[in-house]
């Protein structure tokens, strides 16, 4: 299938092909003797992550694990799905995540306020999951993949309180969801993903810290791909972190009301991304993933939290 890509040690990308797009959202699928799918996309994308399970030939018994990196809609919005469609598989999440796996309403209702008539074209709406199929992780945590091969689960809050990074024994490829930020491989770009209500730019920082300590080979990004230069892409990611921060929170000693920050950010960033001096498809993704406004109204939820 042309949305999936093998990457080496067992490990295929899959294109969720969120909302249509190509090259936006990636699930993965460790393919070992527990075959495992890491992130699985949005609710609309579910039938296009089991046809490439299907492909690599995943059949309806034979997933043993589904784990997301956070509960975020174009992470998890497919789990109530896939669940369905491998009804042996283990729903594997952060326990700060998992009663809304169970129960969605309030997630839902969330998103749509966030999203409006977005909603239903973006990400569709994430299914309930049978509590009974859940397992909540801790801080840390461990899957198994089969033959001695684990995943071990890593608490990285900041981006999102029910974040892991979730680290490869095997191959050494860390899944870093979205606490390293937005990653596009089309020009290299990486930029942070600041969203409200969760953001705090010092637990931000100890998580990308934390997934620099754990030496990982490679990174994969859920947005969007693999990267292997894994040292300088952690530098990177906390210094894009910094940098909207301190222009965020210039804006708002400034007293610029969250419209006129967006902008002021917006334009004092545009050279650090050879994206939004490209085509506009990839500026789109970046604005979709990324989006000025929503990384603005997180650091500014966050300044105004921590200013009292």
């Amino acid at each position: 299938m042309d949305n999936v890509t093998p990457l080496g040690g067992d490990v295929y990308e899959i294109d969720t092909r969120m909302a249509g797009y190509s090259g936006i959202t990636a699930g993965y699928l460790i393919l070992g003797d527990r075959p495992c799918l890491v992130e699985t996309g949005t609710s609309t994308s579910a039938p296009i992550v089991r046809d490439a399970l299907t492909s690599l030939g995943v059949g309806p018994a034979d997933l043993a694990t589904v784990v997301v990196t956070h509960i975020h809609l174009d992470h998890a919005g497919g789990v109530g799905d896939i669940a369905g469609y491998y009804p042996s598989a283990e729903i594997v999440v952060h326990e700060k995540g998992a009663r809304h796996l169970a129960d969605p309403s309030r997630l839902m209702a969330s998103a749509k306020m966030v999203w409006g008539d977005k909603l239903d074209v973006l990400f569709g709406a994430l299914a309930p999951t049978d509590a009974a199929r859940i397992r909540a992780l801790g801080d840390t945590g461990s899957i198994d993949l089969g033959n001695g091969r684990t995943l071990s689960s890593h608490y990285s809050p900041g981006h999102a309180k029910h974040h892991v990074g979730l680290l490869d024994s095997l191959s050494g490829d860390l899944y870093v969801g979205d606490a390293a930020g937005v990653y596009l491989p089309e020009t290299g770009d990486l930029r942070p993903a600041t969203p409200p209500p969760d953001f705090d730019l010092g637990v931000a920082l100890d998580s990308i810290a934390l997934f620099e300590a754990l030496g990982p080979q490679r990174l994969l990004f859920s947005h969007y791909g693999p990267v292997a230069n894994v040292t300088e892409t952690l530098e990177r990611s906390a210094e894009e972190l910094r940098v909207w921060v301190d222009l965020t929170r210039q804006a708002h000693s400034e007293g610029l009301d969250l419209d006129h920050a967006v902008a002021m950010v917006r334009d004092r960033t545009r050279e650090r991304y050879v994206a939004l001096q490209g085509d506009e498809t990839t500026a789109e993704q970046f604005e979709l993933l990324s989006g000025a406004p929503s990384n603005v109204a997180g650091i500014l939820h966050w300044l105004e939290r921590t200013a009292g």
